[in-house]
């Protein structure tokens, strides 16, 4: 589910949003891509925005839609810590569509299985949401459970591949440009007079 392509401003948006969101200290998993690597972070991360059970919800979705297939997914990522942070920071188009979002998702739940999203199987979790990702399972007349899989794809996304997992995932170069500065290979000469002089 997760392979999206984004356009030129996305990638703007996206990255413009994460670097932001790199200044606040309150992270526990997600770290933006571009920051030096820190020691592992202490403690649990306490939603600002969304409930705890809504949070948890959250957090179980990323990792359906990126999930750890033998390498980190969007959960390892704490990509639901950097959504909770751009709703609890005035980002609107995630506030009150994510929160009436996961209501429906519950009632879906609730109404095929018996119980809300986050207490379904694996696999009923996965029945539930593809009939939200694919158009053809989703009912005509509920367009709320679409709108509600593209807007959490969307930011899972987003949140992922501007995190240190998600770039390193990507084999992302500018990980290895500014993670570390490579030493002069002149060893030899450190003051380079072997060099020719600059052209004028």
């Amino acid at each position: 589910m997760a392979n999206q392509g984004a356009d030129r401003r996305t990638v703007l948006e996206m990255l413009a949003k994460a670097a932001a969101a790199s200044q606040f200290p309150g992270f526990r998993r997600w770290v933006f891509g571009q920051q030096p690597e820190r020691e592992p972070r202490k403690g649990t991360y306490r939603p600002a925005f969304f409930s705890p059970s809504e949070y948890h919800t959250i957090d179980v979705l990323t990792g359906l839609i990126i999930p750890a297939d033998g390498t980190p997914g969007a959960r390892e990522a704490g990509v639901s810590e950097f959504i909770d942070f751009l709703a609890a920071h005035g980002e609107t188009d995630i506030q009150e569509p994510m929160r009436r979002g996961l209501q429906w998702l519950d009632a879906v739940s609730r109404k095929r299985h018996g119980a809300p999203f986050a207490s379904l199987s694996p696999e009923q979790q996965d029945g539930v949401l593809r009939t939200a990702a694919h158009r053809g399972q989703a009912p005509r007349d509920d367009p709320q459970g679409q709108a509600f899989f593209r807007l959490i794809r969307r930011y899972t996304v987003m949140g992922y591949y501007t995190s240190r997992i998600g770039l390193e995932e990507l084999d992302y170069p500018g990980l290895r440009i500014y993670s570390a500065s490579p030493a002069c290979p002149h060893t030899g000469d450190p003051e380079h007079r072997h060099l020719p002089p600059p052209k004028v």
